[in-house]
């Protein structure tokens, strides 16, 4: 009976809750966990928000002939082509490389948060793709009927895969995969071995990707130009009396970009005009003998001269939305005077060069 009777007193093993009460007692002051997790984040905040203006902050320009030294065998620098197909993979390099790398398609702080980075990666990704198609459909065959370049034909592509691919590929993968191809491209064009690999400085070529920028700049300079608000007339038919379109549309109407998206459309164009300016100072050495028989290889650098207008320091810390002549700034308006400037250049230039 006095063995039922006996009371055990070996003391129990302590829950999860209360092993971490224990842990917060004896190591933070006071148990004062809920503090020292503030500070915590405190910390991991600032870091971010440190690092958020540092990734902000836009490649440096590159030399386009050094950089084809680079990725080019000792004395082979000279080879048609060598230079703008460099600069390409120069561009798409600097995007991916950059300080915090490719940021568009982050899906955590500061990728997540950072707005004016994104968009500007964007812009320079188009007009990435826009020479990569240039150097597949035209710029490496010597007519139409003629077969495309094996590399050209897989890089091209993949600069076209989705820019917000987080996993499973993430975007930068595929990029890396086409700068790989182009870089094959690149090795088969300076080998002199190598007879299959061709780049065609004509100047029916230039005026077919000059075509292309002519589209990109137009579209710009309009997005730009709406971030004041404008009431437009239709002209979509303008010029042929039997032309019809898809659907009905009002003969007058208000275009204009949400205040949301100003900053996005300005940083777009700012990329845009960035490796634009890389790709023609390239296209400048190229195309060298065909600017010469043409005189217009002043024509060229006078793009170039508007284009490195548009990388001028912005000393606000907002993008300004100011309304005609009013008191404020527009910086968009001023950007879209550069592209606008730069897009009448391009169709001088391709007057030029459509002449005998």
């Amino acid at each position: 009976m006095a063995d039922e009777d006996t009371i055990d007193v070996t003391p129990s093993k302590p829950g999860l809750g209360q092993r971490l009460r224990n842990f917060t007692d004896d190591y933070l002051p006071r148990g004062n966990w809920l503090r020292f997790a503030g500070i915590l984040f405190a910390i991991y905040a600032v870091i971010v928000l440190i690092l958020g203006f540092v990734w902000s902050v836009a490649p440096a320009e590159f030399d386009v002939k050094a950089k084809t030294a680079e990725l080019v065998p000792a004395g082979r620098s000279d080879v048609t082509g060598a230079v703008t197909t460099a600069t390409l993979i120069g561009v798409v390099d600097t995007l991916l490389e950059k300080r915090g790398g490719f940021l568009y398609n982050d899906r955590l702080p500061p990728g997540l948060y950072l707005d004016n980075m994104p968009h500007w990666e964007y812009g320079v990704l188009l007009q990435s793709r826009d020479l990569g198609r240039a150097m597949r459909e035209v710029l490496s065959r010597s007519q139409s009927q003629s077969r495309e370049d094996p590399d050209l034909a897989i890089a091209e592509p993949r600069l076209n895969f989705q820019t917000d691919s987080w996993l499973l590929p993430p975007s930068e993968s595929e990029y890396r995969k086409g700068l790989k191809h182009f870089q094959k491209y690149l090795d088969r064009l300076v080998d002199p071995e190598s007879t299959d690999a061709q780049f065609y400085a004509r100047a029916d070529n230039l005026r077919e990707w000059l075509s292309m920028i002519n589209a990109r700049l137009g579209s710009l300079s309009q997005r730009l130009v709406a971030s004041v608000g404008q009431r437009r007339l239709n002209t979509d038919l303008a010029g042929d009396a039997s032309a019809t379109q898809a659907t009905s549309a009002p003969s007058e109407m208000e275009v204009r970009t949400p205040w949301t998206e100003i900053d996005d459309v300005f940083y777009e164009a700012r990329g845009s005009a960035w490796a634009l300016m890389h790709f023609l100072r390239a296209a400048e050495i190229d195309f060298a003998e065909v600017l010469e028989k043409k005189n217009a290889r002043v024509s060229l650098q006078q793009i170039i001269r508007e284009l490195e207008g548009t990388q001028a320091m912005v000393w606000s810390p907002f993008i300004l939305n100011g309304t005609g002549f009013g008191l404020l700034a527009n910086h968009s308006l001023v950007m879209a005077s550069y592209l606008a400037r730069a897009n009448a250049a391009i169709i001088d230039l391709r007057d030029l060069l459509a002449q005998g």
